[in-house]
């Protein structure tokens, strides 16, 4: 080491970060998931995610050194050793390759130095760094979670996960590896990697690699000694592959000695040229980003209509003149993000404690309206002193549903449709809004979530405060208005700031990614229409779920009893483990039962099915437990729980921004998946009842995605056959099977209905057979059969697979992009779900816009025709309505019109769609 080298640290550098730059970038484009381009079409998803994480480092450590170190291609020395080396390596996806010079640009617009070097791994590059500031008594952190660069962890150097925020030191490795860093190497000779096609020693895995490692202290020492291995077959295969075994050695030993020509003084952190990084992040119009550095950039980085005034922190409200001073400010400026502090997460029983506000990046205010003080720890509700300083509730709550009301001021919120029940409980109506929850649902549905945590972490690079927090956790948590109010101040302030900052990233992108007509009109006015149907809920007979509920506990013991007889013993029914033991080891049943890793047998739905199928009782009765047991403690027992005491209704909460395919999801209580085929599911549905003087009114789409893959897929036959009404299952059968219509059995029929809704899931053979309990060849020849006769569907699910590859997403009819990342992952299953996923996805998501237009045109038409109908249920394909006896025959006329005619005038079907309507004084009789 010369001198110039080892006075590095007193050249400005104590502390240095290697950043793994192609670990970023792999994590940026698999790991965040981001799918953007700019306006041209240039991909820049993953390059957006590089510099999110490469600002976040730069602004949230105590590095005084910083750089980047990037692969420069494909062979190496390592090549020159081993031929095959990362011979096995997939090509880049092909979005992410036009991605690599964006992302160097990105690394030099922040003045980071970036290295690469011919001939090298960056590892071998960070393996060199690394010794270098140890020998000049520098403390380096390599910024990734790559294995392979555990083995340089050693005093004065450690690992940062870029992910997770948590660093990796030798604790860290010997947990992964079993052994210490200085080990690691020997440990991963031993059992080579796949990955890259290191061979190693075949059978011999991470485990039984650290077990020979620390008994024998390295790989040639234990080849020297491998005849004393008592296994034979491991002392066979050691023996036999020794050479080999040194060979993976050198592939995997870093290389710390490369020829670089740069001293670590070079690499000293500093403060980017405004004016580059300004020039780049426009470039690649990374809006939200420039908005985030205006500290550093400059007022108007980001070039908004207005300009922006400088960040003013958090302020706390608890004066009058100040709330009207900030109310003044929304309606000049015409926008605001809000948020509300309640006392539960339950919007019908909530408690409005306080709001908060925002108007521009890095600012907000808290006003408390219902906060308390605690006498002490764990006292009740009215044990309490009286609460800190605050506005007069009443006061300041006329001054906001004043502004909340406001047309000409648009409110800004993250799942605004929690607010919105909140306040309508003190006769506030908010509009007009956006969600920025559900705008970036609309952008990257099926990403990733759409919670404000995670919004914040992808998209803004900030990790908001938990609510544990300021509120505590456990026994120990308390109810927002005991929180004190300098902690609820930076907590709920917060909430507004992230939401108008991701408002600012999101809103401009709708235009450009063509996805306003989704936002604007379906997913938007929807909000009104789901919170006036959770605030309706729907009525439930208490007494008759008590009824059933005591009939499944009894027949749940006389099943239990059979269960016991055949079994031959009592067990645990519920137990895995027990159940397991029974039907493989005592019966020996042969039906696929396999140890798990925790070595007890797989018990699941579809194992217990296929012996049932084989004709052994004990799986079957087994079935039977199981689904009364779930129906009884999901159901009939909970539901009698989540009945409102005031409104003798239970209220479900719909979350629109779940399913990627648009569908909606019903919860707290589920109300979408009460069994509607079985026996004990319609009994349940008996239990959902019409208000004295009403009935309820059950309007169902007919086979609609049967209907939509007719028309996407341009299936001639199929179109004709919808068009003149006939029984499509009744003719599937007969054009797949050759049967004659005139000679149709129940069973050929069954077969073919079984076939025409697995096909539009991408059903395999396996579960073919699986539904209809035939042998597997027979399932495949009827999906051949079936494609033979139906050519363009087959035709259809390849284009989408081969769309879903190239750009990331397929689309709607409507214009919906519903995202598949599950393509492109490594793991073959979930990528042939990803296939699945991409054949059904404009089917089923098409499905779901057209129900959501109709749900969205049904209220002001009642209104229209002065009824007094009430929407309370949607599940799936069906509305279900209240509705008054003299108005029956109008409603029905009315809905069945509306949904039958929901794709007008945007899409034309080459199908008719068909709504079946039923009515009933309960939800089962309604079908």
């Amino acid at each position: 080491m010369t001198d110039d080298k080892g006075k590095a640290a007193a050249n400005g550098v104590k502390h240095l970060y290697v950043v793994d730059g192609s670990g970023y970038i792999f994590r940026a484009y698999f790991g965040l998931k981001t799918q953007m381009s700019t306006a041209e079409g240039t991909p820049t998803g993953a390059a957006y995610g590089f510099t999110n994480m490469l600002m976040k480092l730069m602004r949230e450590n105590e590095a005084d050194g910083l750089l980047v170190v990037f692969d420069a291609g494909k062979r190496t020395f390592r090549n020159d050793i081993y031929d095959d080396y990362k011979a096995n390596r997939p090509e880049p996806p092909e979005d992410l390759i036009p991605q690599f010079p964006i992302i160097r640009e990105a690394t030099k617009a922040f003045g980071l130095p970036c290295l690469e070097l011919d001939n090298y791994e960056a590892d071998d590059i960070i393996a060199t760094l690394a010794q270098r500031g140890r020998e000049a008594g520098i403390r380096v952190t390599i910024v990734s979670s790559d294995k392979d660069l555990m083995q340089l962890v050693t005093d004065g150097v450690d690992m940062l996960d870029p992910i997770k925020g948590t660093p990796i030191g030798a604790d860290q490795v010997q947990e992964k590896f079993g052994v210490a860093p200085d080990k690691v190497v020997e440990v991963q000779a031993l059992a080579g990697d796949s990955v890259d096609n290191i061979p190693g020693v075949p059978g011999i895995g991470l485990k039984t690699a650290a077990e020979l490692i620390n008994a024998y202290g390295d790989l040639e020492t234990l080849l020297e000694r491998a005849e004393e291995i008592k296994q034979p077959k491991r002392r066979e295969r050691l023996i036999e592959n020794a050479e080999q075994a040194r060979i993976s050695r050198q592939l995997v030993e870093l290389n710390a000695d490369v020829p670089l020509d740069y001293e670590i003084r070079d690499f000293v952190k500093e403060e980017p040229n405004p004016e580059e990084l300004r020039s780049f992040l426009e470039k690649y119009e990374f809006r939200s980003i420039l908005n985030r550095l205006s500290d550093l950039l400059g007022e108007g980085a980001a070039a908004p209509a207005q300009e922006r005034k400088e960040p003013a922190g958090y302020t706390l409200i608890t004066e009058f003149s100040q709330l009207q001073d900030w109310i003044d400010r929304a309606r000049d400026q015409g926008w605001l993000a809000v948020d509300t502090e309640t006392t539960s997460l339950d919007p019908q029983y909530a408690r409005l404690v306080g709001v908060s506000l925002s108007l521009e990046a890095e600012s907000g205010c808290y006003i408390p309206l219902a906060h308390r003080t605690p006498r002490a720890e764990g006292l009740d509700f009215d044990q309490v002193e009286e609460g800190p300083q605050q506005i007069d509730f009443d006061q300041a709550l006329t001054a906001l549903k004043d502004l909340l009301e406001d047309d000409s001021v648009l409110k800004i919120g993250q799942n605004l449709k929690y607010d919105m029940r909140v306040l309508s409980n003190y006769g506030i109506r908010l509009t007009p809004f956006d969600d920025t929850m559900l705008l970036s649902y609309v952008l990257e549905g099926g990403l990733h979530g759409h919670g404000m945590d995670e919004l914040a972490e992808l998209h803004l690079g900030h990790q908001t405060i938990a609510y544990k927090e300021v509120a505590g956790s456990g026994k120990s948590q308390v109810t927002f208005d005991l929180v004190p109010l300098d902690k609820a101040l930076d907590y709920a302030a917060e909430d507004a700031d992230i939401t108008l900052r991701l408002w600012e990233a999101f809103k401009p992108r709708l235009v450009p990614e063509k996805l306003t007509t989704v936002y604007e009109t379906l997913e938007r006015p929807l909000v009104d229409v789901l919170c006036e149907m959770e605030l309706t809920g729907i009525k439930v007979d208490r007494d008759r779920l008590r009824r059933l509920s005591n009939d499944f506990a009894q027949r749940i013991e006389t099943l239990e009893e059979e269960i016991y007889k055949l079994a031959g013993r009592r067990f645990t029914i519920g137990s895995p483990k027990q159940l397991g033991e029974i039907l493989f080891d005592e019966m020996g049943l042969d039906g696929g039962g396999k140890r798990g890793k925790s070595g007890s047998y797989s018990t699941g739905a579809d194992i217990l099915e296929g012996l049932a199928n084989q004709g052994h009782d004990l799986p079957a009765r087994v079935l039977d437990w199981r689904q009364l047991a779930k129906l009884k403690s999901t159901y009939t027992d909970a539901l009698q729980g989540q009945i409102n005491d005031k409104t003798g209704r239970v209220h479900t909460i719909f979350s629109q921004a779940v399913a990627s395919t648009g569908r909606l999801s019903s919860n707290d209580p589920n109300l979408q998946n009460i069994p509607i085929r079985t026996e004990e599911g319609r009994k349940i549905r008996e239990a959902f009842v019409a208000e004295e003087g009403h009935t309820l009114l059950a309007v169902d789409y007919s086979q609609i995605e049967l209907r939509l893959t007719a028309h996407i897929a341009e299936e001639e036959s199929l179109r004709q056959a919808f068009a003149d009404g006939q029984d499509i299952h009744a003719m599937t059968a007969s054009q797949v099977f050759g049967i004659p219509l005139g000679e149709m059995d129940p069973a050929t029929r069954r077969r073919a209905k079984a076939i025409n809704f697995g096909i539009i899931y991408g059903i395999s053979p396996f579960g073919l057979a699986n539904n209809l309990g035939i042998a597997q060849k027979d399932a495949k020849s009827y999906i051949e059969a079936y494609f033979k006769q139906y050519p363009n569907i087959r035709a259809y699910m390849d284009n989408m697979k081969t769309l879903a590859r190239e750009q990331g997403y397929v689309s709607t009819l409507f214009g919906r992009r519903i995202h598949v990342p599950a393509l492109k992952d490594k793991n073959p299953a979930r990528r042939s779900f990803g296939e699945r996923a991409a054949i059904n996805a404009p089917i089923q998501g098409t499905a779901a816009d057209i129900i959501k237009r109709a749900m969205i045109r049904v209220q002001p038409a009642l209104e229209a025709e002065k009824l007094k109908a009430r929407l309370v249920l949607q599940v799936h394909d069906e509305l279900l309505f209240e509705v008054p006896h003299d108005e029956l025959e109008a409603t029905t006329k009315l809905v069945t019109g509306i949904m039958e005619n929901a794709c007008a005038p945007v899409v034309e079907l080459s199908v008719p769609l068909v709504a079946e309507a039923g009515h009933g004084p309960s939800w089962s009789e309604a079908h």
